[in-house]
């Protein structure tokens, strides 16, 4: 396989879509996001990167509080419009119904399949983005989209973000921690 050299960029082949919900001067704001992944296992804790200059950054900062909000493709369209849009200029608060969960200061979109309600663990100054890492205080999650009590990636049926385009997850191929038994040896 001949390969070459592309530069250097933050580069991942797909990333996870997710509406990052923040209270900005009381109000409920969510923000549409593509670099989030988990942080660590035990305390569970999730991270998210934003650019300095998103307004959801000012909520965040004020109530060291937030929201990852996992949708599901029939809300690609509230998505995506959700990050075309800033809240200085569109209040986006009506976009979903939001609630609440322990932290009282987290907005969680209603119709998104999973809430994960963070509490600021930290924040980290990466140059142009502040990742935000999130120790989750819980996952809210419509009982649809579980199987043995668990979040269901098939059931949720998530957006995923590639290449400046949202893609839809696949059919499963292999269970991870298992396939590679049958390596040759």
């Amino acid at each position: 396989m001949a390969k070459v050299t592309v530069g250097p960029m933050p580069y991942m082949s797909v990333m996870p879509t997710v509406l990052v919900g923040a209270n900005v001067k009381g109000k409920p704001n969510y923000m549409t996001a593509a670099w989030a992944t988990v942080a660590c296992m035990a305390p569970p804790m999730v991270c998210v990167a934003l650019n300095k200059t998103r307004y959801t950054v000012k909520g965040i900062e004020e109530n060291k509080t937030f929201s990852l909000n996992v949708p599901s493709l029939k809300q690609v369209v509230e998505t995506d419009h959700c990050g075309l849009v800033s809240g200085t200029q569109v209040d986006k608060s009506a976009v979903f119904r939001s609630t609440y969960g322990k932290l009282k200061t987290a907005p969680l979109a209603e119709e998104c399949p999973v809430n994960i309600e963070c509490r600021l663990f930290k924040s980290v100054d990466c140059g142009s983005h502040l990742l935000y890492i999130g120790e989750v205080v819980e996952i809210h999650a419509d009982k649809s989209c579980l199987t043995e009590g668990k979040p269901d990636i098939a059931k949720i049926n998530p957006i995923v973000y590639a290449q400046a385009t949202y893609f839809g997850v696949g059919k499963q191929v292999e269970k991870a921690f298992s396939v590679g038994k049958n390596y040759p040896k």
